[in-house]
């Protein structure tokens, strides 16, 4: 199945200028949403992962489906302040200033396999800091996926992981 059929583009979202893609439309199809997953562990299940990190917040829909069909456990990377209990944190430089990630302190041993999702890859900055956020607790980030890459903000080249996407836009 085509996935990119079912992902619609907004435009002027979330300002003037920008072509949001949407991954709701996706979702609310049973099979599109259903090939994405199945598509997504093809390529997460042959990096051996412990644990899938799903990244705030649509990161969260795409990791947990699929670490039940892996049979992997997940863990939430939040921005700071969304976790109780106490935290790592990261941060990371964006294109106009600077955000913060957290995970869980508890949230995986030293030398845990990670591979991180998320919906989509633009700049890599997030994708980026995630894995530093994990790098912090002496966890092995061994890949990460995404449903769209936007190939055009060269997102990938910010990452020293093994990265795949479903969907490319060039513009």
């Amino acid at each position: 199945m085509d996935i990119r059929e079912h992902i619609r583009g907004i435009p002027d979202f979330p300002k003037p200028g920008i072509l949001f893609y949407d991954i709701s439309t996706l979702i609310a199809h049973a099979d599109a949403w259903q090939s994405a997953i199945d598509q997504l562990a093809e390529v997460v299940d042959p990096l051996h992962p412990d644990i899938l990190a799903g990244v705030e917040a649509r990161g969260f829909l795409i990791a947990a489906p699929l670490a039940i069909k892996l049979g992997v456990g997940l863990v939430m990377v939040r921005k700071a302040g969304k976790l109780p209990g106490k935290t790592i944190s990261h941060e990371y430089d964006l294109e106009y200033g600077t955000d913060i990630l957290e995970i869980q302190a508890d949230a995986v041993r030293k030398g845990s396999r990670i591979a991180l999702l998320d919906d989509l890859l633009a700049t890599g900055g997030t994708m980026n800091g995630a894995a530093k956020l994990f790098e912090k607790v002496d966890a092995d980030v061994v890949g990460s996926a995404c449903i769209i890459e936007l190939t055009f903000l060269k997102g990938r080249e910010m990452l020293s992981h093994p990265f795949s996407s479903l969907v490319t836009y060039d513009q």
